[in-house]
């Protein structure tokens, strides 16, 4: 088929480009488990249950003109949080366009986005929240550690790009995340720009009125960057008696699990390490899918993929908590008692 342009009194032939069509690749039959996990991230089985989640969400209005189909959808999701790669590669490895990949790319990351709630959550029972308390046996009381993680991100631009900068002077958010003893987000907060400091981000989060009001009983864990509180316990700057210093042992033994939540979901998400390159709205949909993805990973007892560790897993970490030990008097009191009843009986147990 032709189609004629008239120029300079010429008529010049321009033959239209030919439709591509590539055939789709059934990466669950193309490779074995292991290799599938390299390659995505997780399982055959954790991408099936995935796929099933949200296959409704994500399925064409139509499967005529070779529509891209669930399946392939999030082959593409998951290969560019695998690599953090640009999307043009991701668009390459499954055969779509650039523009289509990061369409569906972000088409999937909302439909995972919006499980949260069924996947990210406190424990809504006694049953639950005891088998938390007693996962943390070394600390007593203690329902979830606390902290926060850079995620880097391109500048935002406009007026307001210069508080997405961090004191390390790169663009991030810093996302705010509580976790179980076995690693599993319990609660999240990916909204808040580089320059916040991580109280200002808990002081303003649901999860501390639910502490405040006693919707949630039990201790976090912050590090000295938090101000202590009855229910937000924090290492004490300057230990001097046994049982201070097995409460400090302790609290940094017991906190660091967050820090290892944080170092498995960017090991298993590069992305996450290397920056995303999207707009601020697809950003905070993505973390909040690699979170809950991180979860779901966790129930099926996914093993991280087998490459070698990240030469330091904390990379868009900014340490910025070395501030002294925030002290309220409620906060302070609580700590000393636990102190006292506590860790003092366990040196003579």
């Amino acid at each position: 088929m032709y189609r004629t342009i008239l120029f300079d009194d010429e008529v010049i032939a321009m033959q239209r480009r030919p439709k591509i069509f590539y055939k789709r690749v059934n990466y669950l039959e193309l490779y074995d488990d292991h290799d599938f996990i390299n390659r995505f991230r997780l399982s055959k089985a954790t991408f099936n249950t995935i796929l099933r989640l949200i296959e409704n969400e994500i399925s064409p209005p139509s499967t005529r003109n070779r529509a891209i189909l669930p399946p392939s959808k999030l082959y593409m999701m998951l290969r560019y949080l695998a690599t953090g790669s640009f999307l043009l590669c991701v668009a390459d490895f499954t055969g779509v366009s650039e523009s289509s990949a990061c369409r569906y790319v972000h088409q999937v990351c909302r439909a995972i986005a919006i499980q949260r709630p069924n996947f990210i959550s406190f424990p809504s029972n006694e049953i639950d929240r005891n088998r938390v308390v007693n996962g943390f046996y070394s600390h007593s009381r203690v329902i979830g550690a606390v902290d926060c993680t850079h995620i880097k991100i391109q500048s935002p631009g406009g007026d307001n790009a210069e508080v997405f900068r961090n004191r390390k002077g790169w663009f991030s958010i810093n996302t705010q995340c509580i976790c179980n003893p076995w690693l599993k987000i319990m609660d999240i907060v990916a909204r808040w720009p580089g320059s916040s400091h991580d109280q200002i981000i808990f002081d303003n989060s649901n999860i501390k009125h639910k502490f405040e009001t006693g919707v949630i009983k039990g201790y976090l864990l912050g590090d000295g960057g938090y101000e202590v509180k009855p229910y937000l316990m924090t290492p004490l700057l300057n230990p001097t008696t046994q049982s201070q210093q097995l409460y400090n042992e302790s609290h940094i033994r017991t906190r660091n699990l967050i820090e290892r939540c944080f170092g498995v979901m960017k090991r298993r998400f590069p992305v996450l390490s290397k920056g995303l390159t999207v707009s601020l709205n697809n950003t905070q949909a993505i973390i909040v899918a690699c979170a809950v993805i991180h979860n779901i990973c966790i129930d099926m007892h996914d093993e991280l993929p087998d490459d070698e560790l990240m030469e330091n897993n904390f990379i868009n970490d900014v340490n910025e908590n070395h501030i002294g030990n925030l002290v309220g008097t409620r906060g302070r009191q609580e700590r000393d008692r636990l102190i006292n009843d506590h860790f003092a009986n366990l040196l003579y147990s």
